[in-house]
């Protein structure tokens, strides 16, 4: 078994709590694996799912089962519900005390994360992983199930035979988003640009931001301080929010009737700002 090596607390103590995370490293979990905390990712996630061919997936599980045992933290990708492989992930890494949470693969029903939930420890999270038209249509039982919804991409375009073009994308996008909030989620996890697709990474991560979506997949740590920056309120919007509400406190003898939403989206862009230590 290769080595792996620990995080530091003190690392993992400054990047943001899941809830607000705005990138998702995927890293194959195979033996020798490398788990050290200088990614810029604000979340690790092991992958014992797609991550690894099958022939692979044994010693997968070993080794990231030894990496939470001994000291290391970091959130699993397992295999879909009730197939033999999420079986046995969840039986490699649900009891170990480094598991932060898990990413389920596939996700097509509430039964299929409540029955995840219960092969885990009270209280720990699991992100649903939306991947076909049956997910799409099953978006807000699966909200109100999980702790964030994820936006498998790739498996979602080989289900559907469609292409990565963001206006024929923003209909499933737009349903994860609304899901998310009907159900009281943080916003939902869009799906990663592919690594020889990295040309691409500033414009995939600004249809994310627009569609409402506040974290993103990253198959590469190159990819993850662009998507971070790109995110997060810039210093422009954060310049334009406190200008707003300034305006908005200002006496006036007009009214607006979008007064309301206005001051929301200000205070909103000023608390994320907060978030991230822009403020």
């Amino acid at each position: 078994m290769g080595e792996v090596t620990v995080f530091s607390p003190v690392e993992c103590t400054r990047r943001p709590h899941w809830s607000v995370a705005r990138t998702w490293l995927l890293r194959p979990g195979r033996p020798g694996f490398d788990a050290a905390p200088s990614h810029a990712a604000d979340v690790l996630v092991l992958d014992v799912e797609d991550g690894l061919p099958d022939a692979e997936k044994p010693a997968g599980r070993r080794a990231v089962a030894d990496f939470l045992q001994q000291g290391g933290r970091a959130w699993v990708r397992i295999s879909s519900a009730g197939t033999p492989d999420w079986r046995a992930d969840l039986a490699a890494v649900a009891a170990t005390p480094g598991l932060s949470g898990v990413m389920l693969a596939k996700s097509e029903s509430a039964r299929d994360v409540v029955s995840t939930a219960e092969q885990l420890p009270p209280g720990m999270p699991v992100v649903a992983l939306v991947e076909s038209a049956l997910g799409i249509e099953s978006a807000l039982e699966i909200a109100r199930s999980c702790a964030r919804i994820a936006f498998g991409i790739g498996d979602f375009r080989r289900d559907t035979g469609m292409c990565a073009d963001p206006t024929v994308l923003a209909y499933p996008r737009a349903r994860l988003v609304i899901a998310s909030r009907a159900a009281g989620l943080p916003a939902p996890i869009d799906g990663p640009t592919l690594r020889d697709q990295a040309r691409h990474l500033a414009r995939d991560t600004e249809v994310t931001k627009a569609v409402g979506m506040t974290g993103r997949l990253c198959l590469d740590d190159g990819h993850a301080e662009t998507v971070n920056t790109l995110l997060s309120p810039s210093p422009d919007e954060i310049d334009e929010a406190r200008l707003t509400l300034a305006r908005l406190d200002a006496p006036t003898d007009s009214y607006d009737g979008s007064a309301g939403p206005t001051r929301a989206r200000a205070e909103a862009v000023l608390d994320r700002a907060a978030t991230f230590g822009l403020v």
